[in-house]
This record gives structure tokens, C-alpha cells and sequence, in this order.
């Protein structure tokens, strides 16, 4: 078991190379508060769901990492406690090296991205396939999206960490963007209705006889 929970990441070799380098006193500083969180706060269960994209990184059993990506709509990484996160795992290229991998090795790693919001969330803890569930799998599919759930994947979080948003390009969905584009467009009509209206009162009273 690991002194502090950030000590998932801070092994011996890496705390070694944050001493050589000079930031082992500011991570030492968070080890005295206890380390980095370990449990799905409000805050944190919030931006989860409202992703549409995750990478899923898992390694097999030679320590060979292999990172897989998977979207759906926002919510369809679930938060089922304060410990879990599950999702449905989609019919696809039927690979299958995320799921051999958590055969022989369950340590996982979830890396969420918010590009709009240049934010990112790091996520450590152990994963396991869960087949034959057709009830689980039901609860943790998205309502009215078009894909095929083949099995469903369970995320026990162990420990996770934000980062700051140093380098993060600022990108914007396109369903976004589409959005604010009506919306711009539906008020530039109407402020045109309003201009033609005002132009008819103008005309109207520079012409007060014209009937």
C-alpha cells in the first residue's frame, strides 16, 4: 500500500529525479497534506460526465502500455460512487488489447480532456471487464445513441490529479460552435427586423400625408 496516494506516480526513481531537479519540495509539500484525492467528488463527477471523449491507457503483462480511446455522448462515462466510474464498452475494431491487457495486469489510467475549458483530469486505478451483464450494461448506456454495447468496463479510481492549463490548445466542439452561430444569427435578424421597422417609422413621419 502507498504512504501517500500520490505515491502511485512518485515511485523511488521518480521522487529521486524530482530531488536532482529541484521540484521534490514543492511534491514533498503535498505529501504533508496527504497526497493527491482519492474519491469521485461533486466537482470532479461533473466535468467526468459532461465529457464526450476519454483515453483509456492499460498495460499487459510485460509492461508493454497500449492507450485506447473511446467517446460517446456527454454522460457516457458514468459515476456510479465515490470510488467508481463505468461506461459502455462500444462495438469496435474487436482488438481486444485493452481487455487482454486488464486480463493479465488491472492497473488502468484515465486521461480526460477539456479543450473548451483547457482542462485535464489524470486518473489512476484498476479497471475490469464486465461481460455477460446485460442489466449493467443497460444502466450505463447512453438513452437514444446509435452504437453497440459489446460489454461493459468498471474504473475503481485510486487516486487522481488536475492539471494547470499550460499548453492546452483552446478548441471548441462543433455542436458548440453551431450553436452560438444561430444564435448569432438569430439576433442579427432580428436587429435587422428592427432596423427595417425604424426606416418605415423614418419614412413615415419625414411623409406625413402619404397615406
Amino acid at each position: 500500500m502507498y504512504e501517500f496516494t500520490s505515491d502511485i506516480a512518485f515511485t523511488p526513481a521518480v521522487k529521486a529525479i524530482q530531488s536532482r531537479k529541484g521540484s521534490r519540495d514543492s511534491y514533498a509539500r503535498v505529501e504533508q497534506r496527504g497526497g493527491w484525492r482519492a474519491t469521485i467528488e461533486p466537482d470532479l463527477a461533473a466535468f467526468i460526465e459532461a465529457q464526450t471523449s476519454v483515453f483509456l491507457a492499460t498495460a499487459n503483462a510485460e509492461g508493454q502500455p497500449y492507450i485506447q480511446h473511446r467517446g460517446g455522448p456527454a454522460g457516457f462515462l458514468k459515476v456510479l460512487d465515490e470510488h467508481m466510474i463505468g461506461f459502455a464498452d462500444f462495438s469496435g475494431n474487436r482488438q481486444f488489447i485493452t481487455q487482454g491487457n486488464l486480463e493479465d495486469n488491472d492497473q488502468a489510467f484515465l486521461f480526460l480532456i477539456d479543450y473548451m475549458l483547457r482542462q485535464r483530469i489524470k486518473i489512476w486505478g484498476r479497471a475490469r471487464v464486465v461481460e455477460n451483464n446485460p442489466e449493467l450494461t443497460a444502466k450505463l448506456m447512453p438513452a437514444d445513441y446509435k452504437a453497440r454495447p459489446e460489454q461493459a468496463i468498471l474504473f475503481t479510481v485510486t487516486a487522481w490529479d488536475a492539471n494547470c492549463p499550460q499548453h492546452i490548445p483552446q478548441r471548441f466542439e462543433a455542436a458548440d460552435v453551431a450553436a452560438a452561430l444561430a444564435e448569432r444569427d438569430r439576433r442579427i435578424a432580428g436587429l435587422e427586423q428592427e432596423i427595417a421597422r425604424l426606416r418605415d417609422n423614418a419614412a413615415a413621419g419625414s411623409n406625413p400625408g402619404k397615406v
